[in-house]
């Protein structure tokens, strides 16, 4: 099989192209801008780590580059599209809307405009838990009313939209996938926890919002990665949008105490009041995802956050 894997020098598009990397029978496609929101060093270590494999191939493009875009993928002719690429980042929404208009929602036009030209045999896009918003009702399921507070989660949500439309008028299979909080080895230096084992670590002071009463649903890299490449050969026509979430919301202040046993170092806090666009709690439910994936349990998040602290 032949896969397009867009953001495949991200912290999820590495993990997920590195396990259908294991089978030498797929020919994987990593497209990715390298763009400098965060560590290119980083980005390009993921990249090279995935180029010792003969089955990989890097394209270093952006999306909303449409005629090189279409060049390359029409070449291509991928059977499976897993659509990871665009701008991540809540608070950085607000400093730079273009930014995220342009990486997320044109980047999505244009790769639907692209795959009208071209047989797929799916369609896999990553959405974020950020399009709910702040509800009040917890666990929070696929088909409550979505209330994104942030432009991050606007355009999220666009991009969403935009497939479910496209897609129905081709007729080509996809789903949705809704991800809380992903964390794990190689992950995101701009996110929480690579940040407070960082500064754990150089004995700095951190910042706690909302006074670290904020609860997260952390959900380890390994399970998203799963849930991923099962979806490839399931079919789903009633539930194309699933949510991918642990379940188990947690408090950012027993995070950081955790990290601070796990290191064996004291902690420095100071606690500050919630940031603009900032949601006080995630907490999905994952209820569909073991329904439709036959999923039973999910990595302890002890156990998650040892491997991210053994893996610098």
């Amino acid at each position: 099989m032949i896969y397009l894997l867009t953001g495949s020098s991200g912290f999820i598009g590495f993990h997920l192209a590195n396990e259908l990397l294991r089978n030498p029978k797929n020919k994987v496609y990593g497209l990715d801008s390298l763009n400098k929101y965060y560590s290119i060093s980083l980005k390009k270590k993921r990249t090279n780590i995935l180029k010792k494999k003969k089955n990989f191939k890097f394209l270093n493009i952006n999306l909303c580059n449409y005629n090189l875009s279409k060049k390359i993928i029409l070449e291509i002719k991928p059977n499976f599209i897993f659509h990871l690429a665009g701008q991540p980042g809540v608070i950085y929404s607000f400093k730079d809307p273009v930014s995220y208009k342009n990486n997320n929602i044109l980047a999505t036009k244009n790769l639907l405009k692209i795959i009208r030209l071209i047989k797929v045999k799916k369609f896999i896009f990553s959405s974020s838990s950020s399009v709910y918003g702040e509800q009040k009702k917890f666990p929070i399921k696929e088909n409550f009313k979505l209330n994104p507070i942030n432009y991050y989660a606007v355009t999220k949500l666009k991009c969403e939209n935009l497939i479910r439309k496209k897609l129905k008028e081709l007729k080509i299979p996809y789903i949705i996938f809704r991800l809380f909080t992903v964390y794990g080895p190689m992950g995101r230096p701009d996110m929480f926890i690579y940040s407070a084992v960082k500064k754990i670590n150089k004995s700095k002071l951190i910042t706690l919002y909302n006074h670290g009463k904020s609860l997260r649903d952390f959900t380890y890299i390994d399970d998203v990665v799963k849930a991923f490449i099962k979806s490839i050969s399931k079919k789903i026509s009633n539930n194309p949008i699933i949510n991918i979430c642990s379940s188990n919301p947690i408090n950012i202040l027993k995070i950081t105490n955790t990290i601070g046993k796990l290191l064996k170092k004291k902690i420095r806090i100071q606690f500050r009041n919630s940031r603009k666009g900032e949601i006080d709690k995630t907490h999905g439910s994952n209820a569909l995802l073991k329904r439709i994936f036959k999923v039973k349990k999910f990595t302890d998040i002890t156990k998650g956050l040892r491997n991210i602290i053994y893996s610098q």
